[in-house]
């Protein structure tokens, strides 16, 4: 998603406020519900604006919460890229370290990846968030003979099946070892990918990158 360009002047800078309060609260109540059940004065009140003003930036409650799931899978992306990019190379060290990252965010992020968790299932082929990040990366570790032959988009479907599958248990099972959880799922995805077992096994485990805030 391109960055908007800044507001020029009060009158848009109040105008983005408001529109970004509106966010984050139906984010807040995705998060917390995982539904999209909630009145229009109900979130009115949560941002703090008044009921009119909602309909000055949105039209229904489903475009709100598109671009709630939107701002939360950008948010998503972004925190992997920016503790990956341009450290780590290997396509099948870039979709271990996604599992594995995507673990300690249900720490770090909770809100993000309890929307994630909620919603991710329909956003598997988005073009926000992590998505479009992993597309790449099949792809190039396709390309490369990194990973085995196959249809990028499947092998995209199946990567985000077991992924979300990881958010669901670190939830469900809050007592579980979420770090060897995920290295664990992170290897069988890689076999999955067509990389042998020993190196799979050894990618899944190797030491993140000591970079960025996840």
């Amino acid at each position: 998603m391109p960055t908007p360009a800044p507001p020029r002047n009060r009158f848009e800078r109040r105008r983005a406020e408001t529109r970004q309060a509106l966010i984050r609260a139906a984010r807040e109540l995705l998060a917390e519900q995982g539904d999209t059940g909630a009145s229009i004065q109900s979130i009115a009140d949560r941002a703090d604006v008044g009921f009119g003003s909602f309909y000055n930036h949105f039209e229904s409650k489903t475009e709100l919460f598109d671009a709630a799931v939107a701002d939360a899978l950008d948010e998503f992306g972004q925190a992997i890229d920016e503790r990956l990019q341009g450290v780590v190379d290997d396509p099948a060290e870039l979709v271990a370290a996604g599992f594995r990252l995507t673990a300690r965010m249900a720490d770090s992020h909770p809100e993000v990846v309890q929307i994630l968790r909620h919603r991710g299932l329909r956003h598997i082929h988005s073009e926000l968030g992590i998505a479009p990040r992993a597309l790449r990366d099949v792809e190039r570790g396709i390309a490369t003979g990194r990973f085995a032959d196959a249809d990028p988009l499947s092998a995209l479907a199946a990567m985000g099946g077991v992924l979300l599958s990881l958010v669901e248990l670190r939830f469900a099972r809050p007592d579980l070892d979420g770090e060897e959880a995920a290295s664990n799922m992170a290897e069988m995805t890689l076999r999955m990918l067509g990389v042998p077992l020993d190196e799979a096994r050894e990618v899944a485990r190797r030491p993140l990158p000591a970079v960025g805030g996840v």
